[in-house]
């Protein structure tokens, strides 16, 4: 059997790639006709993707460097690896608050930039700290936008430290609600958080929706003195409207990952070389959660924490296994089934679930597929692609 060829369109992290066994993947960044791509911030939106691909795994949680909708319509899977990096995003937060709030940034440029012997610099200290005087995280009340995997762990950090938690997220799943502490509360609507907190942050993706959530009119409404973080994505929050803010007195501190020239040097902002997920733990999680998915796809069909599939996770029940991609149209399932019947092969296990418009089969079988029939089922109207496994 010849060995399934992996592109790596970014450096991915050892540990990931250590997953894939080079008796049967060939890994590489400059490889043809690749069976999926691994990637970390590359641009596919331009690059002319092969058609030999099936899956593409992002080793980060994010997906806005890839053309999705693109894919999908094509039939490739399109993997992320979300709370891979939580931690480290967490961690940041939590850092980015005790910055803010205790004037850590200023603070420091004024300690480097003292002169003189130590006796001169330890009276400007003395002097010059009166200018940095901040204030304590418990009691205060921390909103959290998103609550996946990373907001979640937010929210049960700052509670442990004695902040209060008001979390917004219509779309909380089951597993990440059971894993947000009861103490935390949740919002009733945007402009409900938005007016009641003291820190907010946000852990949702770019869309139109996001788009500016933080802006002149929410402005407005949120208390005096307030602490905006983003360690998200740039564009949630209008840099335009927090800088205004800031002048007024109406933001305290700007914390984000996201340096531009309107943010850097100004008074209460701290902006970081997009460092949310730069740790080493983060960077080896992400490889080794998107590379486990990707060698389930290619080598059982499997879907785990795919953005555009929906998750199919079916045990093996013989030999022979067969992957279709397709419309989410009626009769799809009899269609392919009729064309099984009539070749004499025998359903063991099957399969089959939809998202949107797209619906993805997993059918065990009790005899190897020829490839005639595997072009049979490629010119049923509707069908996207067929892997045999």
């Amino acid at each position: 059997m010849s060995k399934k060829k992996i592109l790596t369109l970014n450096n991915i992290s050892v540990a990931g790639l250590d997953r894939l066994p080079r008796d049967q993947y060939e890994v590489s960044s400059d490889l043809n006709h690749p069976d999926a791509v691994l990637l970390r911030s590359y641009n596919l939106h331009e690059w002319p993707v092969p058609a030999s691909v099936h899956a593409i795994g992002r080793a980060g949680a994010g997906v806005n460097n890839i053309p999705v909708s693109k894919m999908t319509e094509v039939g490739i899977a399109v993997f992320n690896a979300p709370g891979a990096n939580a931690n480290a995003v967490k961690e940041l937060v939590v850092a980015g608050m005790l910055m803010a709030c205790r004037n850590l940034g200023p603070a420091w440029e004024f300690s480097r930039s003292r002169e003189g012997d130590d006796a001169s610099i330890n009276s400007q200290v003395e002097e010059g700290k009166k200018n940095f005087v901040g204030f304590e995280l418990p009691g205060k009340t921390l909103g959290v936008f998103g609550l996946g995997a990373i907001g979640v762990q937010v929210a049960n950090a700052a509670i442990a430290l004695g902040m209060r938690v008001i979390g917004y997220d219509p779309s909380i799943t089951v597993k990440r609600a059971w894993q947000l502490s009861s103490q935390a509360e949740q919002a009733l609507s945007v402009d409900d958080l938005l007016s009641r907190v003291d820190f907010v942050t946000f852990h949702v993706p770019l869309i139109d929706a996001t788009r500016n959530m933080i802006n002149r009119e929410s402005l407005k409404i949120m208390k005096q003195g307030v602490v905006i973080l983003n360690f998200a994505r740039k564009g949630i929050v209008d840099d335009d409207a927090v800088c205004e803010a800031l002048e007024t007195g109406k933001v305290y501190g700007y914390v984000c990952d996201f340096p531009s020239n309107q943010l850097k040097n100004r008074r209460g902002v701290i902006t970081l070389p997009h460092l949310g997920a730069s740790t080493n733990e983060a960077e080896e999680n992400c490889a080794v959660m998107v590379a486990d998915q990707v060698r389930d796809y290619l080598e059982n069909g499997n879907v785990s924490n795919s953005v555009n599939f929906p998750e199919v996770n079916l045990p093996r029940n013989g030999q022979y296994r067969m992957a279709i991609v397709n419309a989410n149209v009626p009769n799809m399932v009899g269609q392919i089934s009729t064309d099984l019947g009539k070749a004499g092969i025998n359903i063991l296990d099957m399969l089959n679930k939809s998202r949107g418009d797209l619906a993805y089969t997993l059918v065990d079988l009790d005899k190897e597929v020829s490839q005639k029939l595997v072009t049979e089922i490629e010119r049923i109207h509707g069908v996207i692609r067929v892997r045999l496994l």
